[in-house]
């Protein structure tokens, strides 16, 4: 029969418990810790230490009865509040839901009893020596570490959740693209039926909160589809006409030199005029949102060969505008430019310029001054409908040609 160890109030301890006990002196935090930060952090990480929102709605009501911001230092970190004040301090909570929820704070280990003789909690003075019993917050400060690395892990989970999600819709919406365009140039085919019903399923998917596996199982599947259907239109006809599409947009802006020299001219000044798109007044729709604007019109290849810098910091295949996605979501951080900058030109933008402002910031990198400033002015002219991405992808092209 195993051996459970009780308090000397005859209450059971929690193995749990006798873990933070027993617990090396080396392990203990270096520096005090702001005791609702570490109540915010492990609000993040709940999952991982077996606690419900109920339960940290306790922990914070004995947190509030220490008086100290910071758990550590010399301080002694026992609170001493009686059931009564304790359920005031969580207005009005039953008692006995209170103490079950401290049952569970100290079953995870988060709290620890220090029971007086006749179970009520007091402090007593005896010269300079000060003698406590109630509840000790020492275990939550011990663990602090250990909480704030399992609530980073969750914002890395969500971080990728979020990612694969936004890389899962761009790909619905390829996949929604790719069928109108194939059924037009190859009209009759059952399979662009099939990419029609695939985008609506998962669309209908994104709306429900999925896992990991589930999105990265869409994605593997949308993948494989949007391959299948590239390789049924890049046939000969379809290379003809991207090539009269390229060479057509390039004609327009070489016959426009003016708005093409109007980017790089920003680099030095912080501002500049762009030329408006035919879709720049569209709204711009957030990635799960339904689709109320079209893709870039400039094609994709030319992108890609305007941008050669981009293969050599992004190792995958770029053959679709959500594989551009991600490759700019790649390079994004290195280049210096902060996620809420990014955020607010994939906001006004669209995701798919915006990616295309980065492959062009990247080729110029060395050009640019400020690379964060220098998007966020290009988002302010993309909010007052005054850009367009052609002008910069024209303009790298006619470099690399004069070269």
């Amino acid at each position: 029969m195993e051996y459970t160890p009780i308090s000397p109030f005859m209450r059971p301890i929690s193995h749990a418990h006798l873990r933070v006990i027993e617990r090396p002196e080396a392990s203990v935090p270096a520096r005090p810790v702001n005791k609702w930060e570490l109540l915010r952090e492990l609000s993040k990480a709940q999952a991982a230490f077996g606690v419900s929102e109920r339960d940290l709605t306790v922990l914070q009501g004995l947190l509030s009865f220490f008086p100290d911001d910071a758990l550590g230092g010399n301080a002694e970190m026992v609170v001493f509040p009686s059931n009564k004040a304790i359920c005031e301090r969580l207005n009005g909570m039953p008692c006995s839901t209170m103490r079950r929820h401290l049952a569970r704070l100290v079953e995870a280990g988060l709290l620890q009893r220090r029971d007086s003789p006749n179970g009520k909690r007091y402090v007593r003075k005896h010269g300079e020596d000060r003698v406590a019993f109630g509840f000790d917050l020492s275990p939550l400060y011990c663990q602090s570490e250990e909480i704030a690395r399992a609530a980073e892990a969750v914002r890395e989970a969500e971080e990728r959740v979020r990612r694969l999600r936004e890389v899962v819709s761009l790909m619905r919406r390829d996949l929604a693209a790719l069928a109108e365009f194939g059924d037009e140039m190859q009209p009759g085919l059952g399979f662009w039926d099939q990419l029609r019903d695939r985008a609506a399923l998962t669309a209908r998917a994104l709306r429900r909160k999925l896992s990991v596996e589930d999105l990265a199982a869409y994605r593997a599947d949308l993948e494989a589809l949007l391959d299948q259907a590239r390789n049924i239109i890049d046939g000969p006809e379809t290379e003809e006409m991207n090539t009269n599409d390229a060479q057509s947009e390039r004609h327009h802006h070489n016959s426009n030199k003016e708005s093409i020299d109007l980017e790089p001219a920003l680099e030095k000044s912080g501002a500049a005029a762009g030329v408006p798109d035919v879709d720049t007044n569209e709204p711009v729709a957030d990635v799960d949102e339904q689709d109320t604007r079209h893709l870039p019109k400039i094609p994709l290849h030319l992108v890609i060969a305007a941008c050669p810098s981009l293969k050599t910091f992004y190792q995958g295949e770029i053959r679709h505008w959500h594989q551009l996605f991600d490759a700019a979501c790649h390079v994004r951080p290195a280049m210096g430019i902060s996620a809420s900058a990014w955020e607010e030109a994939q906001r006004f933008m669209g995701p798919e310029q915006a990616s295309i402002v980065v492959a062009a910031m990247l080729e110029r990198f060395a050009d640019i001054r400020s690379p964060g400033g220098y998007l966020r002015a290009l988002t302010a002219k993309a909010a007052a409908g005054e850009f367009s991405c052609g002008p910069m992808v024209m303009a790298l092209i006619g470099r690399r040609n004069a070269a």
